[in-house]
């Protein structure tokens, strides 16, 4: 895998547009920090967003199927970059309106990027090989969030905020860059979707493939378990600094949160072959359920901090396996419209958890919130379990008569 030049194409530019990518989140909360008072105002302008990406997200499907991955991957990275010139705008004109049409832009072009990303990883390695450099590459996506949100941090104190997004559009330019340099053989597979299928398929043919795999289906409903976390995720990080009376704990939320996933993601890789998936999506969804809980102490830092490593480490274990799963088991085929419906079906939860918690924050508080979230995961992961335990039971009755005589 290491002798491959694409990986190290792909793994460099994800490093490169993290950086990117975090410099302009934390220039968002900075910005709708000084606009907007309201946590729910946040979370409806977040939430704006995310709708655009929504729409698009059936027709970024086909096109992922029917075309180039790395040309989709070409337009999604120039769309972002111009992107970062309206937020430039917002913060020239300290208008609100601006930044929208910026978080519009950029969500579209992530509707289009990503499944065409993920699609391209199965042509890049063998299966055998997959589960390793979705590890990687997220430890890599990882490592680029806790430098660029240090980095970023620094930043703020010595320079304009404009800087900040023109740092992040030097490097969507360097991702774009390194994206042309990309030499992916998929000509073959497009040809014969082209010619067989490509006026007979439409979006909702994904959906018989979902539920006719049992283990995809499940691994789709349970990652709606860390979307409660991370909905409201840069939200919490904010009233946990404003609780605290502590700016620094920004910083030091996203950096443990970060190590932990890393050491998540290397862990997964070494057990992955001893633990069924099933147990480890469950495990992972508990830990994560037990975190959000652990933050009803967010006045404590040590606590705090403990609780994000949890989550860390929970969803470092919880996202490769399920990448994994879905880029085994799904016919390569539907690669382009599964994962543009699994960015759509997380989008859309996304919205949900971000506006509920943007609301619940003004209502009920941080601490009770989290207490709320966690109970709500942990009850949920009971009951896929048991679900599941239930079609396992049903599926296996001969092997059970067998056990018994």
């Amino acid at each position: 895998m290491w002798k491959n030049r694409n990986v190290w194409i792909l793994l460099t530019g994800e490093f490169i547009a993290g950086i990117g990518l975090w410099f302009g989140i934390i220039g968002n909360l900075e910005f709708m920090q000084d606009m907007l008072p309201s946590d729910f105002l946040k979370s409806l302008l977040l939430a704006g967003g995310l709708l655009a990406g929504i729409a698009v997200g059936p027709y970024a499907g086909r096109l992922t199927d029917h075309s180039s991955k790395k040309r989709v991957m070409l337009i999604a990275g120039f769309v972002r970059a111009v992107s970062v010139i309206f937020m430039l705008i917002a913060i020239a004109a300290n208008s609100i309106y601006w930044m929208a049409i910026f978080l519009v832009l950029l969500q579209i072009s992530a509707a289009f990027y990503f499944p065409a990303l993920q699609a391209a990883l199965p042509m890049v390695v063998p299966d055998k090989e997959l589960l390793r450099l979705n590890g990687v590459y997220m430890n890599v996506s990882t490592l680029s969030r806790i430098i660029g949100t240090g980095l970023a941090g620094l930043l703020l104190v010595i320079m304009p905020l404009s800087m900040l997004y023109v740092s992040s559009l030097v490097a969507y330019i360097g991702l774009f860059i390194l994206t042309w340099f990309l030499d992916i053989d998929e000509s073959k597979g497009i040809q014969q979707i082209k010619k067989s299928t490509l006026e007979k398929t439409s979006f909702k043919d994904v959906f018989p493939i979902i539920t006719n795999l049992p283990i995809v289906y499940m691994t789709l409903i349970m990652t709606l378990v860390p979307v409660l976390f991370l909905g409201g995720f840069n939200l919490m990080v904010i009233n946990i600094s404003e609780i605290q009376d502590s700016s620094a704990i920004k910083g030091w939320i996203y950096t443990a949160e970060g190590i932990s996933f890393m050491i998540g993601a290397f862990f997964i890789k070494q057990i992955s072959n001893r633990i069924t998936p099933y147990f480890i999506l469950f495990a992972c969804s508990c830990l994560i359920g037990l975190s959000e809980v652990m933050l009803y102490l967010a006045n404590l830092p040590v606590v705090t901090i403990a609780a994000f490593v949890l989550f860390g480490f929970s969803v470092g274990c919880f996202f490769p396996t399920t990448a994994t799963i879905f880029q085994t088991m799904v016919p390569k085929d539907f690669h382009g419209r599964f994962f543009s419906f699994r960015n759509m079906l997380d989008r859309i939860s996304f919205q949900i958890v971000l506006l509920i918690s943007g609301f619940l924050l003004d209502l009920i508080g941080l601490r009770l919130m989290c207490v709320l979230f966690g109970s709500l995961s942990l009850i949920m992961t009971a009951i896929f379990y048991l679900r599941h335990q239930h079609m396992q039971t049903l599926q296996t009755p001969a092997r059970t008569i067998k056990q018994e005589n």
